[in-house]
């Protein structure tokens, strides 16, 4: 098949899919809080906001944003059910509450140690004698030791614990199996000490996002079974009849995953080319089809339960769904432009990169126009701004992404410390700062204690965002800038080096910001688990209004 006849047919596609969705359009995809939307919420939530992680002003600022733009009824019926539904919540929470805290224990173990393994592979790239004399400090290793840390530690594991959480209550019923998940944690952790100490040791497979020798990676194949056993076995125990978005997005990624890390870590079977092909294949989709999903999952849930109000268009958060699912599979051979493998392969995956716009597309809108009049939330919402900024994040890196799958883009990008920005734009901008909100929200409900420290949100938010973006528009400006400098037969390669140095430079100064706000994230996590600061009695629901279940008076 040549390249004329894939980029017509990619075309048909396109316009097929355009007049797909002028058609949704036209019935009303736009309507205000469809049903199913409706399902995240207990009878008479709406209006309500929702937001543990905030103080009991913040709560009230926030509250009374919701009440410029919403006008709730009274009904003496409607409240006892909604009771009812709060005490099947409650139960629902308290099934996750350990195995949650397992995970998202786990996670920020992993996150401290990548966040250290990359500031100094990140210092070595302008200082290389910096820690030289261990081999497993040299850059090689440590930035690996760095990928897998963020790859297989911080990110599924904060994925899989607010999977975990969401889920029973998504389903209004309780976690089935939670044993199953433990002892997956434990054979995943188990596999991830290994492999890095492989790593760090010089045993690798030689593959970015695959280093972790095959043997051990029948341990992520068990420990992953194990922790998917109970989300499936809460799935066929759900008391509800429609599944809402998130559980789309998260039952979809905890498919895929498995089937792209077997595929992926098949021995003896990718060699040459072939093997190219198939590391990016499953290096592009497991961003894309697992921490995408999941993270999206998540702000289509957060989302509207902090502001008390269900997204905007139902219609079209399924539509991007659909649409991630279709495009996505591909994108991975972009990384590939220039290389040995068939032409049409490469146009393939640059069109379908373009058209994952389309995805991008129908969720940026969904957001704002969910938040809209309701953006001044965030100035009173933790959780929010950590949810509505990874969300623009998505929208950004993705649309970047896209443009960059572009041969006269790719030509000088390619190979530069602008891939390197762009990547760390989705998994961290994106991934990381919804995972960040999510926790906030989350830990409340699981350790029945409120943050200790709010003003530590806050400095771990500022640190994070600022850090970030020094880290994001150096290595942005440096790697254009490097590529430009390559492409010049005149210039000496050496001189391609030298011109990024003062971007590296920002890039730790950057970077060692990013780290310092995981370390006071990371001890604020440990505060309230030893129990520092406020206790809270039950699960927080909603400050300053209580609601009696059962024989306790609980914050609801």
């Amino acid at each position: 098949m040549n390249t004329i006849t894939i980029l017509l047919l990619t075309f048909i596609l396109s316009v097929t899919g355009l007049f797909v969705f002028i058609w949704s359009l036209r019935k009303k995809l736009f309507d205000d809080n469809p049903a199913a939307a409706n399902v995240i919420f207990t009878e008479g939530e709406i209006g309500k906001v929702e937001e543990p992680a905030a103080t009991r002003d913040q709560h009230q600022a926030l509250q009374q944003v919701v009440d410029d733009s919403y006008t709730g009824t009274v009904d003496p019926e409607r409240d006892a059910r909604m009771k009812a539904e709060l005490e099947d919540r409650l139960r629902a929470d308290g099934s996750t509450k350990y195995v949650t805290f397992v995970f998202l224990s786990c996670a920020v173990v992993w996150l401290i140690f990548a966040s250290t393994a990359g500031l100094i592979s990140s210092i070595k790239l302008h200082e290389p004698d910096f820690l030289s004399g261990y081999a497993w400090l040299t850059f090689g290793r440590i930035r690996t030791l760095h990928l897998n840390a963020v790859a297989y530690g911080w990110a599924p594991m904060a994925a899989f614990g607010i999977a975990i959480w969401t889920l029973p209550r998504l389903l209004k019923t309780e976690l089935m199996g939670g044993r199953f998940a433990l002892l997956g944690a434990m054979l995943w952790n188990a596999a991830l000490i290994a492999g890095l100490g492989s790593v760090a040791a010089g045993f690798n497979d030689g593959l970015e996002w695959l280093e972790i020798p095959w043997q051990i990676d029948i341990l992520f194949v068990v420990g992953g079974a194990l922790i998917g056993l109970p989300l499936v076995f809460t799935l066929q125990n759900r008391k509800v009849e429609h599944l809402y978005v998130s559980i789309w997005y998260m039952g979809a990624a905890l498919f895929w995953f498995p089937v792209l890390f077997l595929i992926g870590n098949l021995p003896g079977v990718h060699f040459g080319v072939e093997a190219a092909t198939m590391n990016w294949w499953f290096g592009h989709n497991v961003l894309g089809l697992f921490y995408t999903p999941v993270a999206l999952a998540s702000v289509y849930y957060f989302l509207p339960k902090i502001i008390g109000r269900p997204i905007q268009s139902y219609n079209l958060s399924l539509l991007g769904f659909w649409a991630l699912a279709f495009f996505y599979g591909q994108v991975g051979g972009h990384h590939l432009v220039g290389g040995p493998i068939p032409g049409w392969l490469v146009t393939l995956s640059i069109v379908q990169s373009m058209m994952m716009i389309v995805p991008v597309l129908a969720f940026s809108v969904n957001q704002h126009l969910t938040m809209r009049h309701h953006f001044k939330t965030l100035i009173y919402s933790p959780t929010l701004r950590f949810i509505v900024l990874g969300g623009m994040m998505y929208t950004l890196s993705s649309v970047q992404g896209s443009f960059e799958a572009l041969r006269s883009i790719n030509t000088i990008t390619h190979f530069t410390h602008f891939t390197v920005a762009h990547a760390h734009l989705g998994l961290y901008g994106f991934f990381s700062l919804v995972m960040f909100g999510a926790i906030y929200f989350v830990m409340p409900r699981v350790m029945s204690w409120e943050w200790p420290y709010p003003k530590l949100i806050a400095l771990h938010f500022w640190l994070v965002v600022l850090g970030f973006g020094i880290y994001f528009v150096g290595l942005s400006i440096g790697g254009w800038l490097q590529g430009v400098a390559m492409l010049d037969a005149s210039v000496p390669f050496m001189e391609s080096v030298r011109v990024t140095i003062p971007y590296l430079e920002s890039r730790s100064i950057g970077g060692a910001l990013m780290t310092l706000g995981h370390i006071v994230f990371a001890i604020h996590f440990a505060s309230m688990t030893l129990r520092y600061g406020r206790k809270r009695v039950g699960p927080a629901l909603f400050h300053g209004r209580r609601t009696q279940v059962g024989t306790a008076s609980v914050e609801a």
